[in-house]
């Protein structure tokens, strides 16, 4: 059947009134730029009928819109690879590539491209074929002004929308993800650990002071584990009043108690096949304690009421409680503890990685001046010697509450001294703390005590976070110190 050649008298436009186009019979502009102006829409035509290619770019170029044209899909594809098209309006029947085709191709080259499809030969069944693969309208030869204005119009609306959603996601994603930030050697050495006991099942203890990420830290051994795809269930322990607690962790059945007017399940049910965070576990009743170590001994639990259930749950447990302190005291069950420390790893605190505070002083003016759509806040490098010679007892929470109220305070774009907390305005910002030095000559043995002395110091006398900071063992730190009550291996 003979292609339709000839366009409608309502689309035909003199040469003189063409506007510039990207084609195969003009020069490309010579900048290939992402987008027009703000809120332009771009259109590109492909049609290897030239009259009626003519006429298109004529009428979408008065509509305002800017206007790319090819006689082929190769051409078509080139053009939406380097700019960014909101609507595509191609021929259905053209020699080589169709129209279809091309709608195919698209989806992988600018898929968030709005695609109109215009044939003379338009019939159900292709109009259903087009829209199943994607296409946003289809339109029929010959071709009426009104009618493919308003289906372009429509289609960059979509393709806008589309855009502005997936925007909002991302900025929704940057907003809500929290990533671990740093590079210093003791933040590093707490990472290998965690991710070699990922992969396993093996139960992880996280220990460490307040604000200093262990939440973050449960959260990459979860997804760098086998149950990366499954969920991540958070519990705080201590937020959760203890008559109340054992029926969150374990659901409860209707009727079991009053109140329970209805079946409930449990963070254990919701966990399945995931990972089970429990933090603050220091505040565990010794009833739950005596439920938890079931689970973890037995791989089961019974809800409130109801029958044993089995728990496919990967459980990493966190305190900045010191817990072979609450077993020798009486308040914590020692099979427990056992139990949860198979593999422990500890959060270091702030104070022990000052390396990492630009990295992070950096992350979080980003997170919040996006919060607060405000413009990027960069510190001076005073104010920025202030906050690596503070001692952040508040640890990594602290300091992205400081630079929260930065954000929120600022009126410009760099945050100075004067714009940080008198606690910390005020500090010897010349020298971070905690900096050793050691004249020529000092033998190995005096750097080695010495560091181990001013370790201890930054961890308060935790022995074991100041040997996994300095990369020995404790037993090596108890006979440096010329102690023997050095723990067994």
């Amino acid at each position: 059947m003979p292609k339709n050649v000839t366009p409608p008298t309502d689309l035909k436009a003199s040469n003189d009134e063409r506007p510039e186009g990207d084609d195969q019979r003009s020069p490309e502009p010579p900048e290939a730029v992402a987008a027009g102006a703000a809120g332009e829409t771009t259109v590109c035509v492909v049609d290897d009928d030239a009259s009626n290619l003519q006429s298109l770019e004529t009428i979408f170029g008065r509509e305002g819109f800017r206007v790319f044209s090819a006689t082929g899909a190769k051409r078509a594809l080139e053009l939406c690879r380097k700019h960014r098209v909101n609507v595509v309006v191609t021929d259905l029947m053209m020699p080589g590539t169709s129209g279809l085709e091309l709608l195919r191709a698209l989806k992988q080259v600018s898929p968030e491209s709005q695609v109109v499809l215009m044939t003379a030969y338009g019939t159900v069944e292709t109009a259903v074929s087009a829209m199943k693969e994607g296409a946003f309208d289809f339109v029929e030869k010959p071709l009426k002004r009104a009618s493919i204005v308003k289906s372009v119009r429509l289609a960059a609306s979509h393709q806008k929308l589309l855009a502005e959603n997936r925007a909002l996601k991302q900025k929704i994603e940057l907003l809500t993800h929290r990533e671990i930030v740093g590079t210093s050697p003791a933040l590093r050495r707490v990472l290998e650990v965690a991710t070699q006991a990922a992969p396993s099942m093996a139960t992880v203890l996280v220990l460490g002071e307040s604000g200093t990420g262990k939440e973050l830290l449960a959260r990459f051994v979860h997804q760098h584990s086998t149950r990366a795809a499954r969920p991540f269930i958070a519990v705080n322990c201590a937020a959760i009043p203890e008559a109340i607690l054992e029926a969150e962790l374990f659901g409860h059945e209707r009727g079991s108690f009053t109140g329970a007017v209805a079946r409930r399940e449990g963070r254990f049910a919701k966990a399945q096949g995931g990972t089970l965070f429990l933090d603050e576990i220091g505040e565990l009743s010794p009833a739950v304690q005596v439920k938890l170590l079931r689970v973890l001994q037995e791989g089961e639990y019974e809800p409130i009421g109801g029958d044993t259930v089995k728990a496919d749950v990967r459980i990493v447990a966190a305190t900045n409680r010191d817990l072979k302190r609450e077993v020798q005291e009486g308040r914590f069950r020692e099979d427990l503890f056992y139990r949860l420390n198979v593999i422990s790893v500890t959060a270091p605190p702030l104070r022990a990685r000052r390396d990492d505070v630009p990295l992070l002083v950096d992350h979080f003016l980003g997170v919040y001046c996006a919060k607060n759509s405000k413009p990027r806040v960069t510190p001076t490098p005073a104010a920025l010697a202030r906050l690596v010679a503070y001692d952040w007892p508040g640890n990594v929470r602290e300091l992205e509450n400081v630079m929260e109220r930065a954000v929120v305070l600022s009126r410009s774009a760099e945050l100075g001294v004067d714009d940080l907390p008198e606690s910390i305005a005020q500090g010897d910002g010349d020298a971070p703390r905690g900096v050793m030095s050691f004249a020529v000559g000092t033998t190995i043995d005096e750097i080695e005590l010495v560091a181990i002395r001013e370790t201890l110091k930054q961890t308060r006398g935790d022995k074991a976070l100041a040997a996994q900071l300095l990369g020995i063992s404790i037993r090596t730190i108890y006979r440096k110190l010329g102690e023997g009550d050095a723990p067994g291996p």
